[in-house]
C-alpha cells in the first residue's frame, strides 16, 4: 500500500467527521450578475460577471484575460473569505501583473528560447522571460479580451468565454478558436473546460493562473498540501525541464503525503534554489483521461479545503516566490512573497522541444480538450 493510499483510507475514516457542508442563510438559488467593469486603452469594454451558486459560495470573472477576480469560500464557521489575489479595478490589472486569475495561452509555462519547429516548419515565439516564452508571450490570452455568454443549468450558473486567435499571433502558426467554460456549480465547485480547434498544426497547453491564500491573507507557508505525483520535472537555471522524470521520493518534492508549503521550502536543494523556492511541474499519478485528484490543500485556521481535479497530466506548483510587496491589491494589501500559491494544471513546459514528453500539438480536424475543477469545503 502506497502512502497515498494510506492517505485517503485515513480521510475516508474521518470525514464524516471532518467536513463540514455549510449553506449561507439566504442563498436559495444560484445567480449571475453583470455589470462594466472599465474599459481598457483601445476603448473596449471591459465586463465582470458575479456568479453565486445555491449554497452561497461566489465566483467574479470579467472578460479581460477570462480573469477570476474573486473567489469567495466559507471557512468552517460558515464565514466567506475571498481566496485569491487580485485587484479592486480593472486599473491594477493593467500594470505590473503576474497574471493574477488569468487564462493562460497559447502556451502556458516555458518554451525554450522562444523556438520549436513542427512539421519541417520553425517557429519563433515572443521572448519574456529572459531568453525563452512564457505565458503565451508579450500579449498572451491574459491580456485580450474574451466574449462571454451566461450560461445556467441544473449543475449551477456558468460563463462561456470564446476567443480567436489568428494565425501568426505572438509567433505561434493557424487560427486558433478558444472556448473557455467557467461552471459555478452547487456542490462548492469552479469547474474550468477548456476546448480549442485549429486550421493549422499548432501546439496548444491552456490554464489558469490563479494565486490562492485559503487563510484569505498572510503567508501560505501552513497551508498542508498533498500532490498525487511520484515525479516531477527537474529545471535548469532558466526554469526550462531538462526531460528527466525524476521520483520525488527521498526530496523536498515529496508531497506524497500531506506537508506544509514551508515545511522544507528553504532547505538548500539545488532544484529548490534554482526556482526560489517550489516553481516546478509534478508528474501527476494518473489511471484514465477523466478528472482524477490531483492535488488537496487544508488551511489548519480556517479549516478550508481545495481539491484540485483534473484531466491534466501535471501541474505547476508555484508558491509566490518572486512576489516581493510591489503589487498592492485588494483594499491596497502589498502581495509579499509566498502570499499565495498557483496549481496551475498543464501539460509539460517547454513540450515541443520534448518529443518523449505528452504531445501539445494540435491538427486541424481535431478538438484540444482539457478540464479542471477546483472543489472547497471545510473541516
Amino acid at each position: 500500500m502506497t502512502c497515498c493510499d494510506k492517505f485517503f483510507l485515513v480521510l475516508a475514516g474521518v470525514g464524516c467527521l471532518l467536513s463540514l457542508s455549510v449553506r449561507m442563510p439566504g442563498a436559495t438559488k444560484s445567480q449571475i450578475h453583470k455589470q462594466p467593469f472599465g474599459k481598457i486603452a483601445d476603448q473596449s469594454a471591459i465586463d465582470l460577471f458575479t456568479l453565486t451558486n445555491a449554497q452561497g459560495m461566489e465566483a467574479r470573472i470579467m472578460t479581460y484575460g477570462g480573469t477570476v477576480v474573486s473567489l469567495k469560500v466559507p471557512d468552517r464557521t460558515g464565514k466567506m473569505g475571498d481566496v485569491v489575489l487580485g485587484h479592486d479595478t480593472l486599473e491594477g490589472y493593467l500594470k505590473n501583473n503576474p497574471y493574477l486569475g488569468s487564462i493562460i495561452g497559447r502556451y502556458g509555462n516555458r518554451i525554450a528560447k522562444g523556438r520549436f519547429s513542427l512539421g519541417g516548419h520553425a517557429y519563433t515565439l515572443a521572448k519574456n522571460d529572459g531568453e525563452n516564452h512564457l505565458h503565451g508571450g508579450i500579449r498572451g490570452f491574459d491580456k485580450v479580451v474574451w466574449k462571454a455568454k451566461e450560461i445556467r443549468n441544473k449543475d449551477g450558473v456558468g460563463l462561456a468565454l470564446t476567443y480567436l486567435s489568428k494565425d501568426g499571433e505572438e509567433g505561434y502558426p493557424g487560427n486558433l478558436a478558444v472556448t473557455v467554460v467557467y461552471t459555478l456549480t452547487n456542490q462548492n465547485e469552479l469547474k474550468i473546460e477548456y476546448s480549442a480547434t485549429t486550421d493549422k498544426e499548432t501546439v496548444v497547453n491552456l490554464t489558469n493562473h490563479s494565486y490562492f491564500n485559503l487563510a484569505g491573507s498572510g503567508s501560505i507557508l501552513n497551508h498542508e498540501v498533498m500532490i498525487n505525483a511520484d515525479r516531477f520535472n527537474p529545471v535548469d537555471k532558466g526554469l526550462i525541464p531538462t526531460g528527466e522524470l525524476r521520483s520525488v521520493k527521498g526530496t523536498p518534492m515529496d508531497f506524497t503525503t500531506p506537508t506544509a508549503i514551508g515545511a522544507r521550502i528553504n532547505q538548500q536543494d539545488e532544484q529548490l534554489v534554482l526556482g526560489k523556492g517550489y516553481d516546478h511541474n509534478w508528474v501527476l499519478n494518473r489511471t484514465g483521461d477523466a478528472l482524477e485528484l490531483a492535488v488537496r490543500v487544508v488551511e489548519p485556521s480556517s479549516g478550508r479545503v481545495m481539491e484540485v481535479h483534473t484531466t491534466e497530466p501535471g501541474v505547476q506548483f508555484y508558491t509566490g516566490n518572486f512576489l516581493d510587496g510591489s503589487i498592492k491589491g485588494k483594499g491596497g494589501h502589498a502581495y509579499e512573497q509566498r502570499s499565495a500559491f498557483c496549481l496551475e494544471t498543464q501539460h509539460f513546459p517547454n513540450s515541443p522541444n520534448q518529443p518523449k514528453f505528452p504531445s501539445t500539438v494540435l491538427k486541424p480536424g481535431q478538438k484540444y480538450t482539457s478540464a479542471t475543477a477546483y472543489k472547497f469545503s471545510a473541516q
